[in-house]
């Protein structure tokens, strides 16, 4: 029983340790976000002031709405190739060049960021004379972050639909429906928690995102994340922290959403398929 105990101390100290080295640092920032001193690792007493600071700040609320927005779309257009790309993988056995399609399709994964960054660089300058092919910019982030997170969402997305039962498209198929009318009324349901998850990932790498925007970026197109590594450099100012509070309460929000959404429907799932299986 001693032993017992002493492995179970071990193990808690152990996650504690860990959950504090992980999230501890994260607390220092948040409670620092409200100090009333100049100086952001200086306690001179609580005060929002930083936040009026940070809200009046063009500059940050610039790359902020550049950020978001490039996110947004990153994102949605992410899901929708990946979701493309894991019906190809999935759903096609055998075709002419799918190994090589395949290793396109996660080489991102593998791949530093620096080296996609500036090959993506490279490509834009050497295109960038073709009329109506966008220049640095706001578009050209868009499209190299559509490239690097469309690897993520097709790997989540993958996953979910090899554990999809086959029987029930083919089921439906054997009804009259169409593959279209399936996709939709059948897989798109089931494989809705894999969406959002890649949704969620594609979205927050996109946020993050610092290298390969710095590569691609023109001179109006400053996304957040290089404005406040720019800001840093030049050492941290307080409404950074403020404002690294809000993008992590913001976060933690649309984390349980997402959660709460996939649970939702794996629980409908759930019941769909215990209501076949007693039909």
């Amino acid at each position: 029983m001693s032993m017992v105990r002493s492995n179970r101390w071990l193990g808690w100290s152990v996650l504690v340790l860990g959950f504090g080295f992980l999230y501890l640092p994260i607390l220092l920032l948040m409670i620092y976000s409200f100090n009333s001193s100049k100086l952001a690792t200086v306690w001179a007493g609580f005060s929002t002031r930083w936040y009026g600071e940070l809200f009046n700040n063009r500059q940050i609320l610039d790359a902020l709405w550049v950020s978001l927005k490039v996110a947004f779309w990153t994102a949605t257009a992410a899901t929708v190739l990946g979701t493309m790309a894991a019906m190809v993988m999935t759903r096609f056995q055998r075709f002419p060049g799918k190994t090589v399609f395949g290793a396109l399709i996660t080489a991102p994964l593998v791949m530093p960021e620096v080296i996609l960054g500036f090959s993506l660089m490279t490509l834009l300058v050497a295109m960038g004379g073709i009329p109506g092919f966008p220049s640095r910019g706001v578009a050209s982030i868009w499209i190299a972050h559509v490239t690097f997170t469309l690897s993520f969402v097709t790997v989540v997305v993958s996953s979910r639909l090899r554990e999809l039962d086959r029987s029930l498209e083919e089921a439906a198929m054997d009804l009259g429906a169409s593959r279209l009318k399936v996709f939709f009324q059948i897989t798109l349901p089931i494989i809705a928690p894999a969406l959002v998850a890649g949704w969620l990932l594609a979205f927050t790498l996109s946020l993050d995102d610092v290298v390969i925007a710095s590569f691609v970026a023109g001179p109006n197109s400053t996304t957040l994340p290089m404005k406040v590594f720019a800001s840093v450099r030049m050492g941290i100012k307080p409404e950074i922290n403020a404002l690294a509070t809000l993008m992590v309460l913001a976060v933690s929000i649309a984390a349980v959403v997402g959660w709460f959404i996939t649970a939702r429907s794996e629980k409908r799932r759930q019941r769909d398929m215990q209501l076949a299986q007693k039909g």
